[in-house]
């Protein structure tokens, strides 16, 4: 299987050290409900555990919870709420969202079930010199640590310019340098709080997935990935802070999935453009919500339109009507069916592809008495994309 590394630019093998294959998937910060830009992202690293399942393997999957963050504060604040009351109504949401579209169960660790151990990872940083106390605030001292930028590939100038996009503060004039990120804060008064050797606060946003990573998985994951608005400052940062203390890679291979757009802007809960799975489960079957997702190519930014809806329905109406059916396949030609539509899936996960492979399958015309039944053929390969219109024949579980 071959799929892109951010860090190394190119696709590239993947790697993993033997199994089960950990993978680590930055998770949501449950302020507001998620929107189908989470979908995207969670079904590309879904279709990726199946593959690997498929294939034999053992996968060992987590996905995270930012449940200590400025925006969940801010959010609670506004509503007149409290913050882990929020935390637990917007977690449940998307929880049933993801059982939904039929997305594989994963460990979900929450961070602020780990803020000790967050704070231990901070003075291990502070103690090598690699981080630095002002006013009760701690920093990642970012000259120290000379491969910062190498995964986003981005000059100082770009860094700058997107920290101050993305909610960091580089103008703060306690940092050494405007592209320094927070490890620790002093918190305000109605939020969440913890003890530290800095006066009392919550860790910062990059600090956790780093911290809740390796506890789970170990010092060096073979799979770590995201929306690619994460690459820089959040992955970028992860690199920083796990590699200065343990001296090995972080993660030996970085997967960034491509932008979910509305109407040509990027869906996000700050414009508030945003299309859910609630929206398309209402119109359409949930395995048309993940044949939507699976036509799209995980490294292509793409624009949702309900059109697109309607023919992914319309798809799972033909190949429901295949799995119904009596149609045969020559074994021969069932094995090469089989072979090139995970040879399309190991060729960085051409979802579009091995889907085209399903259509022909599904509206062939063979009928080889005594063959391979083509409803167990297409219950052996539509699994990989959450698709059961019957249970498939090949059950494979999750560890």
């Amino acid at each position: 299987m071959q799929l892109y590394d951010t860090a190394a630019r190119a696709v590239r093998p993947l790697q993993p050290a033997g199994d089960p294959v950990t993978l680590y998937v930055c998770g949501i910060t449950p302020y507001d409900a998620a929107h189908l830009g989470h979908a995207f992202t969670y079904h590309v690293f879904d279709v990726i555990t199946r593959r690997l399942l498929a294939a034999g393997r053992q996968v060992k999957s987590v996905r995270n919870v930012t449940d200590v963050d400025d925006d969940i504060f801010r959010v609670a604040r506004e509503r007149g709420v409290d913050a882990p009351s929020l935390v637990a109504l917007q977690v449940s949401r998307f929880e049933a969202e993801m059982r939904r579209i039929d997305i594989l169960p994963v460990s979900v660790p929450y961070a602020s079930q780990h803020v000790p151990e967050m704070v231990a990872w901070i003075g291990r940083l502070e103690s090598a010199g690699f981080a630095y106390a002002r006013d009760g605030h701690v920093y990642f001292d970012t000259r120290r640590f000379d491969r910062y930028g190498r995964l986003s590939g981005l000059s100082s100038e770009q860094m700058i310019a997107l920290s101050r996009e993305r909610g960091a503060d580089p103008d703060d004039p306690r940092k050494r340098d405007p592209v320094d990120f927070i490890l620790w804060q002093p918190s305000l008064p109605d939020e969440s709080r913890w003890p530290s050797p800095w006066g009392e606060g919550r860790p910062g946003w990059h600090i956790e997935c780093s911290v809740l990573a390796t506890r789970e998985l170990g010092a060096t994951i073979d799979i770590h990935g995201g929306g690619d608005d994460l690459v820089y400052p959040h992955h970028e940062s992860e690199i920083a802070q796990s590699e200065a203390l343990q001296r090995e890679p972080f993660a030996r291979h970085w997967v960034h999935v491509a932008m979910v757009q509305l109407d040509g802007v990027k869906m996000s809960k700050s414009l508030g453009n945003l299309v859910f799975v609630d929206d398309l489960v209402a119109r359409a079957p949930a395995e048309a919500a993940r044949l939507l997702l699976a036509a799209h190519h995980y490294r292509t930014t793409w624009s949702y339109v309900p059109e697109e809806l309607d023919a992914a329905a319309e798809r799972l109406r033909i190949w429901s009507a295949a799995f119904d059916g009596d149609r045969c396949l020559h074994p021969e030609d069932a094995a090469a069916a089989e072979l090139e539509f995970f040879q399309r899936l190991d060729d960085d996960l051409d979802t579009p592809g091995a889907l085209r492979v399903l259509d022909r399958i599904a509206t062939g015309t063979a009928h080889v008495a005594g063959g391979v039944p083509v409803g167990d053929v297409m219950a052996r390969l539509a699994w990989v994309f959450g698709v059961k219109p019957r249970e498939p024949l090949l059950v494979v579980q999750t560890p």
